[in-house]
């Protein structure tokens, strides 16, 4: 029986990809802050909760520790994170420090704490939830863009030094998807010299229809497929508006594409 690893499983992709992987007959180690507080995943057969912060290094060594303890891990799915919106000028350091921290570092540390594993094995996959917004941009959220595109640079590096010992690394970039991420997960900063065009975009965003958004049980299946499809692929771009965005950045090119964003959130 395989087992796959999980950061924030507590709600949304993390919990979804827990569920999926169960029913499909394998172990699930599924770690967040307060796994206390979790009793949909506890009730689930072959299901361990872990507590973890990706931000506290100590608690990472440690909750690899007992996960290793417990099972070999075959895959590892770095999922943790949030998102920060807002002017960087508005922005507190410590903001941008809990961004980084979270989303890029959280990632990298996990990561490393278990390469020597996968390394003795010679085999294992990392999956992480990056983003569409690790694939273009949008206004107004600078350092969570820093953090994604900071993945997807990661991620396709170490694909090449990961390969050498038998081990891959993908990548899932979903777009909009229905959970409660943006009163659960985001945080924002505000600037009165921008609050015009702050309030164009908070006004164009609110105006998209969710209809072309993936649900978290449809980015699960996705992350099924990175783990067990077997391809030498880095990247998985996840939900139909996810592919369409992109697809589209492609076809236009940077500078086109660059300028259009700005024309539909912010106006000429």
């Amino acid at each position: 029986m395989k087992t796959i690893f999980i950061t924030g499983a507590s709600a949304g992709i993390g919990k979804a990809t827990a569920k999926l992987f169960q029913s499909k007959g394998w172990n699930v180690i599924a770690t967040m802050r307060n796994p206390a507080k979790e009793t949909e995943l506890a009730a689930l057969d072959n299901v361990t909760l872990l507590p973890l912060d990706v931000t506290n290094v100590g608690q990472i060594h440690t909750t690899v520790r007992q996960a290793l303890a417990l099972e070999d891990i075959d895959v590892v799915f770095n999922n943790a994170g949030y998102g920060l919106s807002g002017p960087l000028e508005a922005t507190t350091d410590d903001q941008i420090v809990r961004q980084v921290d979270t989303n890029l570092l959280g990632v990298i540390r996990v990561t490393q704490a278990f390469i020597p594993h996968f390394r003795e094995r010679q085999q294992g996959i990392f999956i992480t939830t990056t983003s569409l917004g690790g694939l273009i941009t949008f206004p107004f959220n600078s350092l969570y863009h820093a953090t994604k595109w900071g993945l997807e640079g990661w991620s396709e590096s170490m694909a090449f030094e990961l390969k050498k010992i038998g081990v891959s690394i993908k990548t899932v970039s979903p777009g909009g998807v229905k959970t409660d991420f943006l009163d659960r997960s985001l945080d924002s900063a505000s600037h009165p010299a921008y609050k015009a065009w702050e309030d164009k975009m908070n006004a164009t965003v609110a105006g998209l229809s969710d209809q072309g958004f993936a649900s978290p049980a449809q980015i699960a299946e996705v992350v099924w497929e990175a783990a067990t499809d077997g391809k030498d692929k880095l990247r998985y771009v996840a939900g139909e508006d996810a592919k369409a965005f992109y697809a589209q950045r492609l076809q236009l090119g940077d500078e086109a594409f660059r300028k259009q964003v700005e024309d539909i959130f912010l106006g000429n």
